[in-house]
């Protein structure tokens, strides 16, 4: 298959997740099992012989569920709950709940209102990282969604079915850093929007038929001579429950700016941390959701060991990036509470960064482009001055 029928497949995947959810069930007759991010542990789902999906938001305005929750919640929450409204879920064997911020509370609320034939399960997973009873807080809850599991299949999932799919979503993760390697490298031309839909596609694909598309394209894009882009570098950070508009990613390239690396949901954090694969798998979920924190600091969890402003700092150093563009969903608190650390750590360290505020409703690209433009080339004067101290 070539490059382009592979993002195109990823594009459908991940632009289209609920029609191709539903496709695969009739197909294969396996339950699906919807879920919110960001930390829910597809493999056990998986494991248990069903379709994990993360829910995703959807492009169509928000209608049927606008007067079921609050206006001034994230559009992600709302979406989800118009969604719930219109029957679209209604083909999900189950959702699963997590509870990283009080407006997802809002939305599983009203989801499990609206779904009575629906399994909908909450799972509280303790959001303090680095006490002493973290991890075995931490594993009460997955063995709790284990056995809510089994009681929906009607039988025990085996330990060696977990480490078979912990192995497989290990081999997905490790995939999609290979392609952010080439990416963040320069050897391979892919772009924001096509590096999005790859990530996203994982989230609702089949685990076995993304990681074979991976590989097909690895294989041509690593023996490939794609030319060395030029542009600013740039970073992108935030965006947790949803997918950043792709209108947005292409108007940062299309405004001289190449985006080599991120730490977005749909993007680095979902794929940074692998689990264990040895010993007992749920003690191993239980490790990685731990871990994740460290390897990709996140606002909604507590830990005395993650930074995530030295992070941020660090992580741009790593990528070579010359600037930050901040993707800040309306309304989500736990990014609004930490960004003004981010804000003090990066003109501390006169680094250059953009804050763009995004919603549901998405606002006319052309006074973005503005913004974005006058960004670039703040970046690019910082750069060239630096390059002129570095000469003398």
């Amino acid at each position: 298959m070539s490059r382009d029928a592979i993002f195109s497949a990823f594009e459908h995947a991940a632009e289209q997740p609920l029609e191709s959810a539903r496709a695969w069930k009739q197909a294969h007759g396996t339950p699906v099992v919807g879920s919110f991010p960001m930390h829910f542990p597809g493999e056990l789902a998986h494991a248990a012989g069903c379709l994990p999906v993360i829910l995703q938001e959807s492009q169509e305005p928000i209608t049927v569920g606008h007067g079921m929750i609050y206006p001034f919640y994230c559009g992600y929450t709302r979406s989800v709950v118009d969604q719930a409204c219109k029957g679209d879920y209604d083909f999900l064997d189950a959702i699963m709940f997590g509870d990283h911020c009080v407006q997802v509370l809002g939305a599983a609320d009203v989801v499990r209102a609206k779904l009575p034939n629906t399994r909908v399960h909450f799972y509280q997973l303790i959001s303090s990282m680095s006490d002493p009873w973290s991890l075995g807080r931490a594993r009460e809850t997955f063995l709790l969604l284990r056995e809510g599991l089994e009681e929906m299949i009607g039988h025990p999932i085996a330990d060696d079915a977990i480490h078979a799919s912990i192995q497989l979503f290990n081999q997905n993760r490790a995939l999609l850093r290979r392609l952010y390697d080439l990416r963040r490298a320069g050897t391979a031309n892919i772009t924001a929007k096509q590096m999005q839909l790859a990530v996203k596609s994982s989230m609702v694909m089949d685990k076995a038929s993304h990681n074979a598309l991976l590989q097909q394209l690895l294989d041509e894009l690593e023996s490939s001579s794609d030319r060395q882009q030029r542009g600013v570098r740039v970073y992108l950070s935030g965006h947790f429950c949803q997918a950043p508009k792709l209108g947005v990613l292409d108007l940062i390239e299309d405004c001289g700016g190449i985006v080599v690396d991120d730490d977005l949901y749909h993007g680095t954090r979902y794929i940074s941390t692998d689990v264990s694969e040895q010993g007992d798998p749920i003690s191993a979920l239980a490790e990685w959701y731990l871990a994740r924190n460290l390897k990709v600091p996140c606002p909604t969890r507590v830990d005395q060991n993650a930074d995530w402003e030295n992070y941020l700092l660090k992580a741009m150093e790593n990528s070579n990036a010359q600037g930050m563009i901040v993707l800040m969903a309306k309304f989500c608190e736990p990014h609004m509470y930490y960004y003004p650390e981010i804000k003090e750590a990066f003109e501390r360290h006169n680094m250059p960064h953009l804050l763009i505020e995004t919603e549901h409703e998405l606002t006319a690209l052309e006074g973005l482009r503005t913004r974005i433009e006058s960004f670039l080339e703040v970046v690019k004067r910082q750069a060239n001055a630096q390059a002129r101290r570095v000469a003398a």
